[in-house]
Order: C-alpha cells, then sequence, then structure tokens
C-alpha cells in the first residue's frame, strides 16, 4: 500500500528522485506558501497587491534563485502535471465559489451572466482562434495543426478576474460584483468543455456534420454537468436530512458534505463531462439545501473550511506558475528567436483585447434592451470595468496549455514549446500589469459612494450582528421579502418583461411547496436528541 501511493505522488509530481529531497521540495513549498499569507496580510491595506501577485512575484524569485544554485537546470520545486492542478487544486476553488456566492443576485442577472458566461466566451473563441491562424500561420512558429489553432482559442478565453473580485465590493456595486463573478466561473467552465469538444473531434476535415455534432457535444457536456451536480447536492441534502448527523458528531456532518461535494467532481471527470460546472452547481445547491440542514457549528467549520481550501490552493497554483515561468527547458527553444516569442506573446495578447472588447460591449447593449430599471442596466463604466476584469489570465489558461503542449510538463517541439512561453508570458503581464492597475482604474470609474460607508458605520456592533451575515450564506430573511413587495407578474406580457422576477417568483413557489418538505434548507431546524430544540416546534418557517 505504501509502494503504491509513493508511486501515485511520483506520478503527480510530488517526488523527484528521492525520498529525503521530496520531504526537502515539500518543506520550501509550504514554507514559501507561509511566506506568502504572511506578505498578503502585510499589504492588506495595498489591496492593488493581493495574493496572487505577491505568490507569483514570491514564485519567480524563488525560480531565479533554485536556477543558480541548480547552475540553470531547473526552476521550480515540483514537477507541473496537469492531474494535480484539475483533480486536486481546481475543486476546492470552484466549490467554494458556488457555496459563497449570493444566489439572489446571481440567478437574478442569470440570463446576462449566461451571455457573458457561454456565448461571450464561443465569440472571444471564434476570435483568437481565427487571428491564430491568420497570423501564426505567416510566422511560421512550428508544426501547429488546425486543433491547435482552436485550443489556444479555448485556453486563451479562460479569464481569471480574482484581482478585480478582492478591488469590487459585493455590498456596494451588487450588479457588478455578480456580473463579473457569475462570468468568471461560467466563462471557466465553457472554455474547459470547448477544450475537451476539439479534443474528442478529428479537426482536420471540418465539415456541416462535425460542426452540428461540435455544437451538440458542446450543449450535451454543459446540460449534462450542470444536471449532475443539482443532483449530487440533493442528494447530500437529503442523507443528512434524514439521517441527523449532528446528534452524534459535527464531524461527520462535514466530512460527508467536503466528500460529496468531491464526488461530484470525480464522477463529472470519470464520465468526461465539465467537472467545473458540476461542482460549481453542487456548491450552490449544498449552500441552499445541505448547509441549512447541518448544526450551527457546522455551518460555521464549513464556511470557514472551503474558504480555506479554496485559498491555499490559489496561493499554491499562482506559486508555481511563477518557479515554472523560468523552466530553462522551454525557454532553450526560443533562446535562438526571441524576437518571434515576443511577437507571438504580444500577438495573443492583442487577440484577448480585442476577443473580449467583441462581446463585452455589444451584449451589454442587448442585455440593457431587455432590462426597464435604470439601476439594472449595465454603464458604459460597468462595461469597461467588466472588460477589464476579464483581460487577465490564470492557472486554467496554463493548465490547458500544458494539457495541449506537453507531455508530463515537458516538449521537444519548438512549436509547442513557443506557445508554452508564450502562454506564461501573456499570464505573468496580464496577472501582474492588468492586476496592479485594477484597483486605480476601479476608484476611478467607480468610486464608493459616502452615504453606504456612513450606513455601514452606523449599523451596531453587537455579536449577533458580527454571526448573522456569516450564517446567512446570502439569503434574504423573511422580513426583507416582506418589505420588499415586488408586484408579481399575471400574465405572458409581464413574463417577457421581467422575465428573472417572474422566474424567481414561481421558483420559491415551487421550492417552499414541494423541494424543501424533502430537501430542508433555509428554515429547517435539525432536532438534536439532548439539545433546547423542541421537536414539536414548526420546522418551516
Amino acid at each position: 500500500m505504501g509502494f503504491e501511493l509513493g508511486s501515485v505522488l511520483m506520478n503527480l509530481g510530488m517526488f523527484s528522485t528521492s525520498d529525503h529531497s521530496s520531504v526537502v521540495s515539500m518543506n520550501l513549498f509550504v514554507a514559501l506558501l507561509c511566506a506568502c499569507i504572511v506578505l498578503g496580510h502585510l499589504l492588506e491595506e495595498y489591496r492593488w497587491m493581493n495574493e496572487s501577485i505577491t505568490a507569483l512575484a514570491l514564485g519567480l524569485c524563488t525560480g531565479i534563485i533554485i536556477l543558480l544554485t541548480t547552475r540553470g537546470k531547473s526552476s521550480h520545486i515540483l514537477v507541473f502535471s496537469e492531474d494535480l492542478f484539475f483533480i486536486y487544486l481546481l475543486p476546492p476553488i470552484i466549490f467554494n465559489a458556488g457555496f459563497q456566492v449570493k444566489k439572489k443576485q446571481f440567478f437574478r442577472n442569470f440570463m446576462t451572466i449566461m451571455l457573458f458566461g457561454a456565448i461571450g466566451t464561443l465569440i472571444s473563441f471564434g476570435i483568437i482562434s481565427l487571428g491564430a491562424i491568420h497570423f501564426f500561420k505567416k510566422m511560421k512558429i512550428g508544426s501547429l495543426d488546425i486543433g491547435d489553432y482552436l485550443a489556444l482559442g479555448a485556453i486563451f478565453s479562460a479569464t481569471d478576474s480574482v484581482c478585480t473580485l478582492q478591488v469590487l465590493n459585493q455590498d456596494e456595486t451588487p450588479l457588478l460584483y455578480s456580473l463579473v463573478f457569475g462570468e468568471g466561473v461560467v466563462n471557466d467552465a465553457t472554455s474547459v468543455v470547448l477544450f475537451n469538444a476539439i479534443q474528442s473531434f478529428d479537426l482536420s476535415h471540418i465539415d456541416s456534420s462535425i460542426a452540428l455534432q461540435f455544437i451538440g457535444n458542446f450543449l450535451y457536456l454543459f446540460i449534462t454537468s450542470t444536471m449532475l451536480g443539482v443532483i449530487a447536492g440533493l442528494l447530500s441534502a437529503y442523507i443528512i436530512k434524514k439521517l441527523y448527523f449532528g446528534r452524534h458528531s459535527t464531524d461527520r456532518e462535514v466530512a460527508i458534505m467536503i466528500l460529496m461535494a468531491y464526488l461530484s467532481y470525480m464522477l463529472a471527470e470519470l464520465f468526461y463531462l465539465s467537472a467545473i460546472l458540476t461542482v460549481f452547481f453542487c456548491g450552490i445547491v449544498m449552500s441552499h439545501y445541505t448547509w441549512h440542514n447541518v448544526t450551527e457549528s457546522s455551518r460555521v467549520t464549513t464556511k470557514h473550511a472551503f474558504a480555506t481550501l479554496s485559498f491555499v490552493a490559489e496561493i499554491f497554483i499562482f506559486l508555481y506558475v511563477g518557479m515554472d515561468a523560468l523552466d530553462i527547458e522551454k525557454w532553450r527553444f526560443v533562446s535562438d528567436s526571441p524576437g518571434k516569442s515576443i511577437g507571438v506573446s504580444s500577438i495573443l495578447l492583442g487577440l484577448v483585447l480585442v476577443g473580449r472588447a467583441a462581446f463585452v460591449f455589444p451584449l451589454s447593449f442587448l442585455s440593457n434592451l431587455t432590462k426597464k430599471s435604470s439601476s439594472e442596466k449595465i454603464e458604459l463604466k460597468q462595461q469597461v470595468t467588466i472588460w477589464w476584469a476579464g483581460l487577465m489570465r490564470g492557472a486554467v489558461s496554463m493548465a490547458l496549455a500544458y494539457n495541449q503542449f506537453t507531455r508530463a510538463g515537458h516538449t521537444q517541439l519548438r512549436g509547442n514549446a513557443i506557445m508554452i512561453t508564450s502562454t506564461i508570458s501573456v499570464v505573468l503581464f496580464s496577472t501582474v500589469v492588468f492586476g496592479l492597475m485594477t484597483k486605480p482604474l476601479v476608484r476611478l470609474l467607480l468610486p464608493s459612494p459616502k452615504p453606504f460607508t456612513s450606513m455601514i458605520s452606523s449599523e451596531p456592533s453587537s455579536p449577533k450582528y458580527l454571526v448573522v451575515p456569516l450564517l446567512g450564506n446570502g439569503e434574504e430573511t423573511e422580513t426583507d421579502q416582506a418589505s420588499q413587495n415586488v408586484p408579481r407578474p399575471t400574465s405572458l406580457r409581464m413574463l417577457l418583461s421581467t422575465p428573472s422576477h417572474t422566474v424567481h417568483h414561481y421558483w420559491r413557489k415551487f421550492d417552499d411547496s414541494f423541494m424543501r418538505p424533502v430537501f430542508g434548507g433555509r428554515g429547517f431546524t435539525p432536532f438534536i436528541p439532548g439539545s433546547p430544540t423542541e421537536p414539536n416546534l414548526g420546522q418551516w418557517r
């Protein structure tokens, strides 16, 4: 058993040549993770320098030191593996995104989010792919086929809006935060689905039937992956509601939530679906039903546990990207023609800028046509912020590039090496340069309103006030719902004019009547023997 575990870890790049060297590597890497957290804390007041940029910078510095000590043989501690990224690091990040999302804002803007995240990604994918074919064939950078060019479109369509989300405030700008956050997750899922669809088809002879199969496969992956995540979330809610794990141990409740979420991700991988979409919607369903079925101590624990796992995984990824940026093996292939490598990186960066603008502004215009309230429309300054938020490229782009152009992190083909080094250059430039400029840009375009600040400062600072937002999970209270008095649509015309409010209204009726009696959720209080909770109290509010 020990030998099998060791061989698995070696395949994932966790061990190198000996047990002692692997222990040294892991000690150094964990120490670097701690250093990133400490530096991030010290730079808290300067939010333009977030943990992502800190980890990249620290990774670059560490890579330089390793290069000098190994005399140019290596620049990183761990060998990159797509499995390490997709199987272990990505799931907690995406699950926490779905688990922490404010569902009301997300689904209120669901159509706009899907416009940006799905349709917008397809537009960006088309522009980047066509641009790559047009420019790179003339540059003669290597033996790239049509599949490689289309893969480039999927790779550079995957955004990383971490820097922008850390600057935006979801209470001050709920619409903008919801759009940037939702689009980022749907965009990543769409890019990965596109990438997988490209790899599963023979694109050497494209005709109408291949195109239709491609579209059908894309829709199948999108819908099936979403349904699998919903089913996994509902199953976890039903199990915890019926078995009352909390009467014996809150640890079991937390463990079953973590394992069921990870199981949904691995099942999606097993059936060749989009695991990102699956675990994201599993997180949404778990936060809506499962989270309310556990004890109060488990609620606090899961909130912090999921956020911590996601936080550490993000730092791990950016730290490694910083170190791998100086991998001497790949740069040796482009050392004889640095101008060509810079040209490829510049073209890719330009295509990212154009591809992003090509859908943000037109789709924002279309979205505004369907909105009657001026508060729901996307203003020009918000459109510029959304455009800027999606210019950064991160870990998903890196992982997809390694998957397409390397084998176990290595390549011996000049064209593939140029694509890898160009991807690294774009990721570093966009994350550092665009990331550093994000906070000044947001402050310039979207200054914080003073009334909001005074309102926050006037709130009571009682223990209950501090705890309720944590346990609220983005849900509105019953009092808030009653005070809104939103007019309900009564006809097809009203449905067409206010579709999001209509869907939300009927969903709430269906949820209260059918879903919550079966799966629990908000208002459900699990009875634990020996606790002050009385079993004869109403379970539904």
